[in-house]
């Protein structure tokens, strides 16, 4: 039963066990297949990022059909609210799209006297997304970040408003260009800034969204706007703008393989954080969720939803620190 209520850096991504040449548009035939247990019943609650809403539900729903009778609740309002869940004990997951930040980890480590435990759930590469008849070829982080940003400290000597400046003809020529983001909430938000805004702010014309989905909507029903959101949001109706690390440097398009390689500048790890206290075994409700989560049936799911599947290599570095079995 489901009750859904509606930083790491590329190269640090390549680092974790990928490569170019791994299983870039399915699922690791390394990854041990799910078999289900019997006596398996309770209660899950899952509180975080927006990103993951739709992977945390897909995960609910394939989990619910092998155990009718566990109970799931996801709530998907932004990364920030899942280190409080975990630290008032209101959620057994955190999902989350950025790495937890330091005063989040020592506030649950003050409560429990351990660290939260980390799941690397799967890779994303956030896009920068454009309405799909918009002609741009490539972006540079340079470009993004006087887009997006009122302080430049990516070093583009122009402020960017309209886009003849990024050389668009056509209709485009001399329009504004609109910006669309998410709120401070988002862990998407926080990367975005840290990365592409080379932890610059944001400009206050950024039309800031509750969610991945609604950037999207915005940038599809705009001709002009440009905004940024997880690849696993992408509609016919918007198109991902390639990157490239520096002003005149490599396009990257937001595949898989290019997120794997570490070449992709916007690739990161989407986590989920639980509590689990090292000198104690798993419940065997949550053990065994976080087992079909790094199966060939779960890593599906992030395929599916449009995400990159994590290796073997990550599934069995991940469960053994949990000594999950």
């Amino acid at each position: 039963m489901i009750n859904r209520t509606i930083v790491l850096t590329a190269a640090a991504v390549a680092t974790f066990g990928f490569a170019a040449s791994a299983q870039a548009q399915g699922v690791d035939p390394k990854l041990a297949k799910y078999t289900p247990v019997s006596g398996i019943s309770g209660n899950l609650k899952s509180i975080g990022s927006d990103t993951l809403n739709n992977l945390m539900t897909l995960w609910a729903e394939g989990f619910n059909k092998m155990y009718p009778n566990v109970k799931i609740e996801i709530e998907g309002k932004g990364s920030s609210t899942a280190p409080p869940a975990l630290v008032a004990g209101t959620a057994q997951f955190g999902p989350m799209s950025r790495p937890m930040k330091g005063a989040e980890i020592d506030a649950f480590e003050k409560k429990y006297g351990y660290k939260p435990a980390v799941i690397r759930s799967a890779v994303d590469a956030l896009a920068v997304f454009v309405h799909k008849d918009n002609p741009i070829k490539c972006l540079s982080l340079q470009q993004v970040d006087a887009i997006f940003s009122k302080t430049r400290k990516g070093g583009n000597d122009k402020d960017i408003g309209n886009w003849s400046q990024l050389g668009v003809e056509g209709e485009w020529a001399n329009k504004p260009i609109s910006l669309y983001g998410r709120n401070s909430a988002s862990g998407t938000y926080g990367y975005f800034k840290e990365v592409a805004l080379f932890n610059g702010d944001y400009k206050d014309a950024v039309k800031e969204q509750p969610g991945s989905s609604t950037v999207v909507q915005g940038i599809a029903s705009d001709k002009f706007a440009i905004g940024y959101s997880g690849i696993g949001y992408k509609t016919a109706d918007v198109k991902a703008v390639p990157l490239s690390a520096k002003a005149g440097g490599k396009c990257v398009e937001a595949t898989a393989e290019m997120a794997y390689a570490g070449e992709f500048p916007l690739a990161r790890f989407l986590y989920i954080y639980t509590n689990i206290n090292p000198n104690q075994p798993v419940e065997p409700v949550r053990a065994e969720f976080i087992k079909f989560i790094y199966s060939q049936e779960g890593q599906a799911a992030t395929v599916k939803d449009g995400y990159f599947p994590v290796t073997s290599a990550i599934a069995e570095d991940d469960l053994k620190a949990m000594k999950i079995k």
